[in-house]
């Protein structure tokens, strides 16, 4: 299933979004360009700073882990010279979680990640942020050699499919921008290089490959179109979106 998004809908944060995919709920606000604290000034650039908040309790190294990944992605993508002193605050709220996650045996920060780089790319894109280019995140995992799934690929398995796939031996995340450059690779558990590449082509089809692009589980469609890719995907939000914020056009 292709994932579903809710752009700008918290009334006091600069930029909103809600994004949900395969049992994933997520809230993100962005404030920004904002006046910052004199001591996190820098003169030529903006200060970004990403708070992770979990769906229950406070947080904990996970989260300040998760925080220190979505930080360096991110800010290779905002164009902090264009807005020098002044800061970007991300707040990411996670809302829900499948009930299987703890039982997959893969690192639940993995399986969180790409979600939350599309709730923060979302939030960005809604609080007119100025951006270098978009991004677009997915999960690869690799079950274990004794499994009958063992030549497959899961790609953006839900807890489900992880499940009955058990035991993965191997799962990674991969980010890529609108251009199809790596941004981000993070990987679990034990894996050839062969394997790690194989895997990277995968996740590149599916976050941007225009001919031929692999589509993100049965069913996704964008536009009414079967099997584009999530770069596809992420267009038809923000295409939705202004078409909304310029309906007034059509009534005046």
């Amino acid at each position: 299933m292709a994932p579903e998004a809710i752009l700008s809908h918290l009334h006091r944060a600069d930029g909103s979004a809600t994004y949900t995919h395969n049992g994933y709920c997520i809230i993100g606000a962005v404030n920004g360009p904002i006046e910052v604290l004199r001591r996190d000034e820098m003169p030529e650039e903006a200060t970004v700073e990403v708070n992770v908040r979990p769906a229950v309790g406070v947080g904990s190294p996970k989260e300040r882990h998760l925080e220190t990944l979505l930080h360096s992605t991110l800010r290779s993508i905002i164009l902090t010279r264009s807005i020098p002193r002044t800061l970007v605050q991300i707040t990411l709220q996670v809302r829900s979680l499948p009930d299987e996650e703890s039982s997959t045996g893969v690192s639940p920060s993995l399986l969180l990640l790409p979600h939350l780089l599309h709730t923060s790319l979302l939030a960005l894109l809604s609080a007119s942020i100025p951006l270098s280019t978009t991004l677009t995140a997915v999960l690869i995992a690799l079950p274990s050699t004794n499994t009958a799934t063992a030549s497959t690929q899961l790609l953006s398995p839900t807890a489900q499919e992880l499940l009955r796939a058990k035991p993965i031996r191997s799962a990674h995340v991969f980010a890529f921008s609108g251009e199809g450059k790596l941004l981000l690779n993070e990987s679990d558990g034990t894996f050839s290089y062969e394997e790690w590449d194989e895997a990277a082509e995968a996740a590149q089809e599916v976050c941007c490959k225009e001919d031929g692009g692999v589509g993100l589980g049965e069913g996704m469609e964008v536009d009414g179109r079967e099997g584009q890719n999530l770069d596809d995907w992420l267009r038809s939000v923000v295409r939705t979106k202004v078409g909304h914020e310029q309906r007034w056009k059509s009534t005046s």
